[in-house]
């Protein structure tokens, strides 16, 4: 039933993201709220967002357990699809997308920067970057946002329930939502623990579902991957599934000079065509843990 209840959210989610609505963003904003009053000194204390996060996640894993003790495990699948649907999803970012790549083909940059610079990191929102630089960073954040979104949710719902899952997106939302900014380092390497295991599975699947050759030219650079940050881990590993140099703007830039005009678009295509079939991968996996029993 696990397979079913996740199945079903991921499809609803799918929906919910092509009509850009429900942005869990916003939920855990206004969750977080609650800690935007913090004694002078205080700004780096981290115990308020964690209790914000892991209380909930504790709720929810008894709940689960007692409903299982007691017989009614069932009565606790429609509330899981709820709060699958609510932890996960990336609304705004179709949209967003076709905006950048538009305005790439039109050869715009400063159109396409308009249209991605809020989903950059801060230090490189006010940077005269590149269309090469920028469009690689906006590329880590859609396979960054896609992974903790998705992937991430997923993978601890799977190995560790509801409760699993609402802690560790909740994890990543505090790293990128929490009001006092001078804890959210905290927060991020606490996020980057709980996505050690999903991001290295992830990134086996991205070969799987790619270029299993060029993954394997570059998988002993991330594997184990032993101090590198998720972002890494997953950028290197999407290169070397994609071909087309999809991640590699100017290699394609001198290898096909007359395409560049296509690039944004066809680069991004690639992306989120890699990510869906690695979800599918995910998929079919818990299919088959469910068949074996392990699940």
């Amino acid at each position: 039933m696990v397979f079913v209840v996740f199945l079903l959210a991921y499809l609803i989610r799918r929906r919910l993201d092509r009509l850009g609505r429900l942005d869990s963003d916003v939920m855990f904003r206004g969750w977080f709220h609650r800690g935007s009053m913090i004694r002078a000194g205080d700004e780096e204390t981290i115990r308020m967002g964690l209790a914000l996060v892991v209380v909930p996640g504790i709720i929810l894993l008894g709940l689960v357990w007692g409903l299982s003790w007691i017989g009614f495990r069932f009565a606790a699948y429609p509330l899981e699809l709820i709060i699958l649907v609510l932890l996960m999803g990336t609304p705004g970012w179709r949209q967003l997308l076709a905006g950048y790549s538009d305005a790439w083909a039109r050869g715009d940059m400063q159109g396409a920067w308009r249209q991605v610079q809020d989903r950059f990191p801060a230090e490189e929102r006010g940077a005269a970057l590149s269309p090469e630089a920028m469009h690689r960073s906006l590329s880590k954040a859609l396979v960054i946002a896609i992974f903790e979104r998705f992937f991430l949710v997923a993978f601890w719902y799977v190995v560790g329930g509801i409760g699993a899952a609402l802690i560790a997106r909740g994890l990543v939302a505090l790293a990128e939502q929490w009001p006092q900014n001078a804890a959210r380092p905290k927060f991020q390497k606490l996020a980057d623990m709980a996505s050690w295991i999903p991001a290295r599975l992830l990134s086996c699947t991205l070969g799987l579902a790619g270029d299993l050759a060029g993954w394997v030219r570059e998988a002993g650079k991330v594997l184990p991957g032993f101090g590198r940050k998720t972002e890494e881990i997953l950028m290197i590993s999407a290169h070397g599934s994609l071909t087309g140099y999809a991640l590699d703007p100017e290699q394609f830039a001198r290898l096909h000079p007359d395409e560049w005009a296509d690039f944004g678009g066809r680069s991004l295509d690639a992306i989120r065509g890699l990510l869906n079939r690695s979800m599918l991968v995910w998929i079919c996996g818990v299919a088959l843990l469910v068949i074996a029993g392990v699940v």
